[in-house]
Parts: structure tokens; C-alpha cells; sequence
């Protein structure tokens, strides 16, 4: 946000230049683009750290008064359940064909990669499945190996994710009960391929190059997605995105959970 949208628009100015009438003026450049107040408001705190910054070195006497933004929230797309039964199934069905060009992005991307992933892969229908039981972000897939993931048997049986920091959360995650067959079903399969050792990646692990994982599951689930005759979402026109099987993990267990303490 800094480098793309704020230095350009504030980079020539001296701090002693920045005030209400400048900060509004930057507010309409953001709307006339169709931002959302919560990516504006984003801005606008990014604005407000650096102006601190100046002040708290002694560049600045004071931070300038900020125009008021009122912030209307859009939530995020999730499936129903018809929904997300389709995409496992269509996901299962499409396993090794080619993910059309109008999803890869083929002018950014090396061929090599295009041919080697630009497949749906075998495991995407288990990952649709796991994220919906495991209410995992899609960061936390790119990072999970099996060495943080723990089968636990007793009087309930779920997985225990112990995954590496993300978004300041470092707590253990526990999973619903499926997940554990998702889960021991996948490492069978892997194992059988010479992987599922302790480092290796849980999902997608032949793609070395980590930072890329979301971006090709991001092309597969999105055919996916075409396939099935599933994008925006109905009730709020929002496209929907791999992000939004962890917001149907959080709604269908609101929905179907049972005797669930809200409050908790």
C-alpha cells in the first residue's frame, strides 16, 4: 500500500504539507478506483503510522486531523453445502486435466511450470475437504508439513496442527474428525510415492518453490470453480476464492455443529 498507492500520492509533499484537505483528496483518488472503506481505511492507517513516525522523531509537531471514513463491511463469500459437496466432486472428477489459459496467467509464467502444475492436482479435492474440517487459512496450507500435524485418539479423534506462525497466531489447532481420514489418506498415498516423510509438505509437496503453491491451487480451484457452475456468491455478488472454504468451515459448523457456545 505504501509503495503502490501512498508515495506516489504523497511522496513529493513536505510533512508540513499533509493536512485534513490533502488526506481527503487522497480518500476520493482511492474511491474513484472502487476501493472498499475497509481498503480504504487500511490506507489510511498505514498514512497515520508514518505521520506518528515523524512526530515521535521530531519531524512533525503534530499529526494532522483525519477525515472520517465509515467503514461498511463486506463478508467474505463461503459455500453452502450442496455447494461444497460439487466442488469436491468436480474437483475429484477433473483430476490431471489441464487448467485453461484464461486461469494460469501464461504471459507471467515459465512453460515449465504451466505443464507441471497447471493440472488440477490429484490432492485438491482432499484439500477442499480438509480446509472445510480444519477451518485452516490458506497461508497455513503453503507452511504445512507433516511433522505438525498429530493423529489424536480418545474419547474424540481429530488431527492437532501445530503450524509455524501465522497472522500472530501460534496456537495449536484442532480439526474435526474428518479431517483425520482426509489427512491419513493423503500421507497413504504420498508414502506409497516415496514421500510423506516428517519435512515433507503436506499438500502440493513436489513444488519446492513455496511461495507459489497458493497461486497454482488459486488457478486449479478457481476451473474448478467454472466447472461446477460456481463463483459469485448469490446472497452478496462477492467472487469466491480458496479463503472462502475457511469461512464455510466457520458457517457450516455454526450451522450444523450442534449445541455450539457462540459466545466461546
Amino acid at each position: 500500500r505504501l509503495h503502490k498507492t501512498i508515495l506516489p500520492f504523497f511522496g513529493e509533499m513536505a510533512l508540513e504539507q499533509i493536512g485534513y484537505q490533502q488526506i481527503s483528496d487522497y480518500i476520493q483518488t482511492l474511491s474513484n478506483q472502487n476501493l472498499t472503506t475497509v481498503t480504504i481505511q487500511q490506507h489510511l492507517v498505514a498514512i497515520r503510522k508514518v505521520l506518528n513516525y515523524a512526530v515521535g522523531v521530531g519531524k512533525l509537531k503534530a499529526v494532522p486531523q483525519f477525515p472520517s471514513v465509515k467503514v461498511t463491511s463486506k463478508p467474505r463469500g463461503s459455500y453452502n453445502l450442496a455447494e461444497y459437496l460439487t466442488l469436491v466432486r468436480v474437483a475429484r472428477r477433473l483430476r490431471g486435466q489441464s487448467v485453461p489459459e484464461e486461469f494460469t496467467g501464461k504471459s507471467r509464467r515459465g512453460q515449465g511450470t504451466l505443464e507441471k502444475f497447471a493440472r488440477v492436482s490429484e490432492d485438491l479435492h482432499w484439500l477442499i475437504r480438509f480446509m472445510v474440517n480444519s477451518f485452516v487459512r490458506p497461508s497455513d496450507i503453503k507452511n504445512l508439513q507433516h511433522k505438525h500435524v498429530t493423529v489424536v485418539r480418545g474419547r474424540h479423534t481429530y488431527l492437532r496442527l501445530n503450524l509455524p506462525e501465522s497472522k500472530l497466531h501460534d496456537k495449536p489447532i484442532v480439526t474435526l474428525a474428518p479431517a483425520v481420514s482426509v489427512y491419513e489418506r493423503l500421507l497413504e498415498k504420498q508414502r506409497a510415492q516415496g514421500m510423506g516423510k516428517a519435512d515433507d509438505y503436506v499438500f502440493m509437496p513436489s513444488q519446492l518453490d513455496r511461495s507459489r503453491v497458493l497461486e497454482v491451487f488459486g488457478w486449479q480451484f478457481k476451473h474448478v470453480q467454472a466447472v461446477a457452475g460456481i463463483g459469485e456468491n448469490k446472497a452478496n455478488g462477492m467472487s469466491r476464492t480458496l479463503y472462502s472454504l475457511r469461512h464455510t468451515a466457520i458457517t457450516l459448523r455454526l450451522l450444523y455443529g450442534g449445541k455450539i457456545d457462540l459466545l466461546t
